[in-house]
C-alpha cells in the first residue's frame, strides 16, 4: 500500500506547486489593479492616426485627401467629418469601406482599425453615394 505525501496526488511535489500571486508580486511584474486599469481606459488617446479618402463609384472627390484624426475616437466621427466635409445630410446615403474590403463598425475605434488594416503608415477609408462592395 503506498502512502501519499502532500502534492504528490498529482506528481507534484509541494516546491513544484504553484499558488496564485500575491498583488504585491502582480505589482511589481508591471501587472495593474483595477482601479489603475480603468483609470488607464478612461485617460483619452491623443495620438493621431492619418486616414486617406478615396472616392468610389459616383461620389465626389475630396480636394484635399489625407487627414489627421485622433486615434481613440469612434468611426462614427470619421463619417460625419467626411458627411460635414463633402456637404451631405444625415439623409444623404454614405457608404464607407476600409481598404475597399469591408464596412466597418461605427463603434470601432480607428485605432484599432489602423492597427488591423493600416497600409502604408495610413488608414484608407474608400466612399461612395451607392453601395460599392458587398
Amino acid at each position: 500500500m503506498a502512502t501519499l505525501r502532500a502534492g504528490s496526488a498529482r506528481g507534484t511535489s509541494p516546491a513544484q506547486q504553484t499558488t496564485a500571486p500575491s498583488p504585491a508580486s502582480a505589482r511589481s511584474k508591471g501587472q495593474m489593479t483595477p482601479r489603475e486599469a480603468l483609470e488607464a481606459t478612461q485617460e483619452k488617446d491623443m495620438s493621431k492616426v492619418i486616414v486617406r479618402f478615396k472616392a468610389t463609384g459616383n461620389a465626389p472627390i475630396m480636394k484635399q485627401n489625407f487627414y489627421k484624426i485622433t486615434a481613440s475616437n469612434q468611426f462614427r466621427t470619421v463619417t460625419a467629418f467626411l458627411r460635414k466635409e463633402l456637404g451631405w445630410r444625415a439623409s444623404d446615403p454614405l457608404f464607407v469601406y476600409i481598404n475597399s474590403a469591408f464596412a466597418p463598425a461605427l463603434d470601432d475605434t480607428v485605432a484599432n482599425l489602423f492597427k488591423c488594416f493600416g497600409t502604408e503608415n495610413h488608414l484608407v477609408v474608400n466612399y461612395s453615394s451607392t453601395q460599392a462592395w458587398g
